[in-house]
């Protein structure tokens, strides 16, 4: 079968099953099988029933003790059955399947998988997995995926769809020169995606993740490299006046400069008055200032009468840098015109938007993707700024520079990258480094606890907001998954109704949720009509919430470093003291010494080395970072190594056959434009 093939040409999926798989963005074959799972489950040693422990995902092996009964509770039919060993006993609990009553006769013996957990004086198992024993023995050992999902498809739907699609026979070829397969030790790309799905053993899933990362990796760094071997370092055609202004300006802002920030800015205005066009990346930490650059940088392209555009990855980001760039402009009494435009403006405000740009010759043009939508015609455009880069990928970028007669480009990421990953990543662009903080900040006050300090956290939690203060609480998944104990916002939110009093409003926010939803909860967040916002970490690109003063984050221990201090920087925005609470519920000793060191610093820079350090290549169980630059499975700290690898095997390739004409190479080069045209087509949705 094709990777292209349409998903309902698999046996068992229909018209209607077909719809459910695209709203996880899944509409073929290949799509399908690169929707990898997000962690495994590793099946444990069936045990006795008085062998197991509150809390314990367990197999339990155990006879059927009394006839199954069958009730009925709230319109749900529940089936009970006993299981147990010596003077335990395990009460099995199953709901909606009356037809179990059936087959658990007395007296079989059969394994039970599931969470075991004490209630009222006894041990219960609901909805536990019922194995033969000579099923379980096939299964014992082996790793079972968790893949993400979205409501009406279940894991096992995925799972089954999948060795479908794989016992189609082989699907891909493998468009990897042979060469870069051998120096590189990488195993064969089919091979790769059986194992990543259904791996025989820990040795073959490091093996078959190891070749799809650098893939990922790879094709990356190739396309940005192939395409600007292809583009010539334009002229800078803008005349911008060698005079005081931007120094002047900065003066009167109602606080200081850093040092980081002037040399930033020194770099943008002496690029602008350069002799090519510039390509800037400001990196810079979070909280560390880079908006008030871009602001004068746009002030600069103001003043010297051409327009400037900055991106934002949300529309409620691009909304706060309107408000914030508008109230600038009063406050400095500039006369600039600041424009705003996003997709869920109406048509007459598009409409609107639309006449600015072309009224308006040195406008600030603040937007989301729909700024660089076919309608949006620019009149003098002279910069281009993208906010949160790793949102946005390279042809994004040259499309959103394709508006105007070649501009001037900046982008700016708060995503900690160790110097010598950002070279390789933005390969493409000069470097800045914003690496001091704002003096009027005041550092974040960390802590690291156990599950027992819960109690603690929420009264702690209450007593801010009854101080006027609102806080963030993050959990990793949006809903319960049955082979993941973790915490999860849908579940979390409900028992905080029980724990906070009704004056305290509560919000939920998670990435399956339409743009739209989320826009309006985080308008109430920003208002202060929700005080404790319940979130995945979805706020890690967020708003700017001055009064956010605490960030309580579930499961700590599962999220690199760097993502972990990402979040912790949506709070310590204001002139109020405030704190991040780092929920260990690991017994890992690891684990603890991890959170150290965030617990330890507050530099960004300097958690990402050591990220970097720590984090082995067979370390990815945990809830993978989502910030950077939206890799399925490679983490830039992690996989550094790999990265590094990819790096070096996409130049030597180039160096060697810049064209990619040879023709151990054409299907790389097929599949490299593929690869380019499919994000293209993503940037235009």
């Amino acid at each position: 079968m094709n990777r292209d093939a349409e998903l309902t040409q698999l046996k068992g999926i229909g018209e209607k099953t077909a719809a459910l798989f695209r709203r996880l963005n899944i509409s073929t074959v290949g799509g399908l099988l690169m929707h990898y799972p997000r962690t495994y489950v590793k099946f444990p040693a069936a045990k006795r029933a008085d062998e197991v422990s509150d809390g314990e995902k367990a197999a339990v092996r155990g006879r059927i003790l009394r006839p199954p009964v069958v009730r009925c509770a709230k319109n749900m039919s529940v089936t009970v059955a006993q299981t147990g060993a010596g003077d335990v006993e395990i009460e099995l609990v199953w709901f909606r399947m009356p037809y179990l009553k059936k087959s658990l006769q007395p007296g079989a013996v059969c394994i039970f998988y599931g969470k075991a957990v004490r209630k009222n004086g006894r041990m219960v198992m609901e909805q536990p997995v019922i194995y033969t024993q000579e099923q379980y023995a096939a299964l014992e050992g082996a790793f079972l995926p968790v893949y993400a999902l979205t409501g009406g498809i279940s894991g096992n739907q995925i799972m089954r769809a999948v060795r479908t699609a794989l016992d189609g026979g082989e699907l891909f070829t493998d468009y990897l020169p042979a060469s870069v397969r051998d120096t590189y030790q990488l195993c064969e790309y089919n091979y790769a995606i059986k194992q990543i799905h259904f791996p025989d053993d820990m040795d073959t899933l490091i093996t078959a993740r190891k070749r799809l990362v650098f893939d990922e990796f790879f094709l990356f760094i190739l396309s940005m490299q192939y395409q600007k071997e292809k583009r010539v370092k334009d002229s800078n055609e803008f005349a911008f006046q060698e005079d005081s202004f931007v120094d002047s300006l900065a003066e009167r802002l109602p606080y200081g400069l850093t040092g980081a920030q002037r040399a930033a800015l020194a770099d943008i205005r002496r690029d602008m008055r350069g002799h090519c066009v510039m390509q800037r990346l400001i990196q810079g930490d979070v909280g560390s200032g880079k908006t008030i650059i871009a602001f004068l940088a746009m002030a600069d392209a103001a003043h010297n009468d051409y327009q400037s555009a900055i991106m934002a990855p949300t529309e409620v980001l691009a909304r706060q840098h309107y408000g914030t760039f508008r109230n600038l402009c009063e406050k400095l009494d500039l006369k600039i015109p600041v424009v705003l435009l996003t997709g869920a403006m109406t048509a007459r405000q598009k409409r609107m938007a639309y006449e600015s740009l072309q009224l308006y010759p040195n406008a600030m043009v603040v937007g989301t993707h729909a700024l660089i939508q076919e309608k949006a015609v620019y009149d003098n455009l002279a910069l281009v700024i993208t906010d949160e880069q790793h949102r946005f990928g390279v042809r994004q970028r040259e499309i959103f520079a394709e508006k105007g007669s070649h501009p001037h480009i900046l982008v700016m990421s708060a995503t900690p990258i160790p110097r010598t990953l950002a070279i390789i990543l933005y390969g493409d662009l000069d470097i800045s480094v914003v690496d001091e903080m704002p003096e009027r900040r005041l550092p974040v006050k960390n802590c690291t606890v156990d599950v027992s300090y819960r109690p603690k956290a929420y009264e702690f939690i209450e007593k801010e907001v009854k101080n006027g203060h609102q806080a963030y609480v993050i959990c990793p998944l949006v809903e319960e998954t049955e082979n993941l104990d973790l915490e999860n916002v849908t579940d979390y939110v409900k028992m905080l109704r029980g724990v906070f009093p009704e004056e305290i409003q509560l919000g939920l926010l998670h990435g399956q949720m339409k743009p739209g939803q989320k826009n309006k909860v985080m308008e109430a967040f920003l208002k202060n009509e929700v005080q404790v916002l319940v979130s995945t970490t979805v706020v890690e690109v967020g708003v700017n919430v001055p009064n956010a003063t605490v960030m309580m984050i579930e499961n700590a221990e599962r999220f690199g470093l760097a993502q972990l201090h990402q979040l912790r920087g949506r709070v310590g925005r204001g002139d109020a003291q405030s704190y991040c609470i780092m929920v260990n519920c690991s017994d890992s000793s690891t684990a603890k010494k991890r959170l150290e060191i965030l617990n330890a610093s507050n530099d960004g820079f300097a958690i990402a080395s050591e990220d970097l350090k720590l984090r082995g290549p067979g370390d990815f169980f945990g809830i993978r970072q989502s910030g950077e630059l939206q890799f399925a499975l490679g983490d830039i700290y992690q996989d550094a190594a790999v990265l590094r690898q990819s790096s070096e095997a996409a130049g030597c390739l180039l160096a060697e056959d810049p064209e990619l004409v040879r023709e151990e190479h054409k299907s790389l080069k097929q599949y490299l434009e593929s690869f380019l045209t499919q994000r293209m087509n993503l940037m235009s949705l």
